[in-house]
């Protein structure tokens, strides 16, 4: 490790990368995995099919480039999302985080910041740094909760370019009511600024249709960030989008790598896309799983936030990594945030959540 870092040194890399860290969370190879917010529920058999029959045929023409606009694509997520949308208001890319790297691409950059409120996505940060955008930490209050008067103080203060969002946000599972997005909007509309709302687990929401995409009309600074990794179980298959008015997604495609969006990735969306009701049908389960984790934990003396995700983040543990390395020896892999005395679940199916609860209850009274 240490000739690898040695190596590293001795490399022209750009001096603000010195000394970082790359996004990663821990592969472990355990029977319970539930540490990146994955949906951890089986591809259904028929969905699996279609997926490999449309990859199938994809795969004659893999000589040639796939369509650079991926229009069918975008037509049938507009489909999806409902609410007027159209074709020409779609986007889409290598999973949310590419969506969100060309959105700061074409909109940060060098003399601009981006916003966003910590705890939040621990990615955000590291896109602002490989965008050369400032990343400017805003803050929320001690409950982890963010309302409208704060939010948009923060705004007017720091002027960013880009304000991000992050709507049930990660790790904490909470979601922003639609009067904090407004007068976030609100705010950023004094100096032209964009506002981003990451809505990644918004299926898995107590109400889905309490979205941002209520406020897209008439608001052509305003984003829409969605993904397939989460609610369609596509994490493997890398699909993010997002919704926005079309000068958005004109802005976009100046910064888009050619033919970024492979044939087999189309493929694979379209194909779930057309059999949605298949694999939305275990998010009714995971919400029952995630309520069940948040019940229990409440019953053990714990404190878990109110969670619109597929996750629960909880803290009252005096040991949090001491109990994260419990769950470990036991085959049960959860996520240590970072933030003391706090952790973080992936509601997953019956047999994996009774796992997570069964081995918590066993270790929780040596951890407090």
């Amino acid at each position: 490790m240490t000739d690898s870092l040695d190596a590293l040194d001795r490399l022209p890399l750009r001096d603000d990368l010195r000394g970082r860290s790359p996004y990663g969370a821990p592969m472990i190879d355990v029977p319970y995995a539930l540490n990146v917010n994955e949906n951890t529920h089986p591809m259904p058999p028929e969905v699996a099919e279609a997926i490999a029959e449309g990859v199938r045929e994809a795969a004659t023409g893999l000589n040639r480039y796939p369509d650079r606009d991926f229009r069918e694509l975008r037509a049938a997520l507009a489909e999806y999302l409902g609410h007027g949308l159209a074709e020409e208001n779609l986007w889409a890319a290598n999973g949310s985080n590419e969506i969100l790297q060309q959105i700061l691409q074409a909109f940060g950059g060098p003399g601009r910041s981006v916003l966003s409120f910590m705890p939040t996505y621990s990615m955000y940060p590291l896109l602002a740094l490989g965008t050369n955008t400032e990343y400017v930490a805003g803050e929320r209050a001690a409950d982890y909760s963010l309302d409208a008067a704060r939010a948009a103080e923060q705004v007017r203060e720091h002027r960013p370019a880009v304000t991000i969002l992050c709507s049930p946000n990660n790790p904490t599972g909470t979601a922003l009511g639609l009067d904090v997005i407004e007068a976030v909007y609100e705010a950023a509309s004094e100096f032209n600024g964009m506002v981003v709302v990451d809505e990644a687990y918004a299926e898995f929401a107590r109400d889905p249709e309490d979205t941002a995409l209520n406020l897209l009309a008439g608001r052509e600074r305003l984003i829409v960030s969605r993904t397939m990794s989460k609610a369609f179980a596509l994490a493997g298959a890398r699909v993010g989008y997002f919704a926005a008015a079309p000068a958005v997604v004109d802005a976009v495609t100046l910064v888009r790598l050619p033919y970024h969006l492979s044939a087999i990735t189309q493929a694979t969306a379209l194909a779930a896309l057309r059999h949605r009701e298949g694999l939305l049908a275990n998010v009714e389960d995971i919400r029952r799983q995630r309520d069940r984790i948040v019940a229990r934990l409440t019953e053990l003396g714990l404190e878990p936030a109110s969670s619109d995700s597929n996750f629960v983040f909880f803290g009252g543990v005096g040991d949090s990594h001491g109990l994260w390395e419990d769950l470990l020896a036991d085959g049960v892999l959860i996520r240590d945030v970072g933030i003391a005395g706090r952790l973080r679940v992936t509601a997953g199916t019956q047999e994996e959540t009774a796992a997570f609860l069964d081995s918590l209850e066993k270790h929780l009274d040596d951890r407090r």
